[in-house]
Order: C-alpha cells, then structure tokens, then sequence
C-alpha cells in the first residue's frame, strides 16, 4: 500500500477536503494509504477527470490498463504509474489536451448528426478537422 501523506504531501483532514465528493473522500483518506491498482473511477479521481475521460485516454495511449482487458471489460491501473506520469506537467497537458478534443469530435459528431439535411458531407469531414486541429 502506498501512503497517502507521502504521495500528495498532505495531511488527512479538513485540508484534503476540497470540494471533494465524500466517497472521494473516504477512498484517498482510506487508512492513509491507496491501494496499489485503481479502477478507471478512482484512476479518474487522481488524475482529476471524469470516469468518461479514462477510454478517451486510452484510446490516445496516454493511459496503459494493467493487463490485456477485453474492449468491454473493467480496467484497472497501477496506482504508482498514474502518480508518476501525473508528476509530469506536460503529460498533464497532453492529456487535457486529448480530452478537450474528444469531446470536441462528441459534440460535432453530436450536432452534425442531428442536422441530418447536410448539402456537403465532405466538408462536415473538412470542419471537424479544422474544430480538432487535424
């Protein structure tokens, strides 16, 4: 097990509580330490993102689950792997940066599909890559 205190450079208590959901809460003050594998919720947790975020993420290869999960299955992660890499602050931007254009790509996808009377497919095709810089 990992301590927490070491890892986050924070005390438990009312100082660790910032705006944090109490499961949150009650996961990272978990007897002081995290467990050594992370599901794609509580890996979302460390990394400050939505549990959503995580296949997008693995998708861009920014994520390795522990393992070779089926597409459908849960995944897990090596909790010392996300602290390290979330150390990184280029990493960090790298994966906001994945985030932001994965939703970007949902809701162009989102709009474009529901207006459905398109002259131009082409050029929703030509949009999209100018909306996510490709």
């Amino acid at each position: 097990m990992i301590r927490c205190e070491k890892l986050f450079g924070f005390q438990r208590g009312p100082r660790l509580v910032l705006r944090m959901k109490d499961d949150q809460h009650r996961f990272l003050s978990l007897m002081g330490q995290l467990p050594v594998r992370l599901t794609a919720e509580q890996a979302g947790w460390v990394l400050n993102c939505q549990p959503h975020d995580i296949p997008a993420l693995i998708h861009a290869r920014m994520l390795k689950p522990l393992g070779n999960p089926s597409a459908n299955g849960a995944k897990y992660f090596a909790t010392a792997d996300l602290l390290e890499t979330a150390k990184d602050r280029s990493w960090l931007v790298k994966m906001t940066t994945v985030i932001n254009q994965h939703w970007q790509k949902q809701n162009f996808r989102k709009k474009c599909h529901s207006a459905k009377g398109s002259q131009n497919g082409a050029s929703s095709l030509v949009s999209l890559e100018k909306v996510v810089g490709g």
